[in-house]
């Protein structure tokens, strides 16, 4: 594994990476490392939704089919 080191983390940025760490019974690293990773998988993702089918379902009948739902 590398070694990645950040500068400047504004503070409040470091208090909330403490509160997740301490929540979940970690060191602020793990803490850190655990956001990165969620947050890189994203990077991925427009290449995902390229892939899939056109399925020509018009985002307003999306939208109408989910409110009816919820009456």
């Amino acid at each position: 594994m590398r070694t990645l080191y950040l500068r400047n983390v504004p503070d409040d940025v470091i208090d909330r990476l403490e509160r997740l760490a301490r929540a979940g019974g970690m060191s602020v690293n793990a803490a850190a490392i655990r956001e990165l990773d969620a947050a890189t998988r994203r990077a991925d993702n427009a290449a995902l939704v390229a892939t899939l089918p056109d399925l020509n379902v018009a985002p307003e009948d999306i939208v109408a089919n989910v409110d009816a739902d919820r009456r």
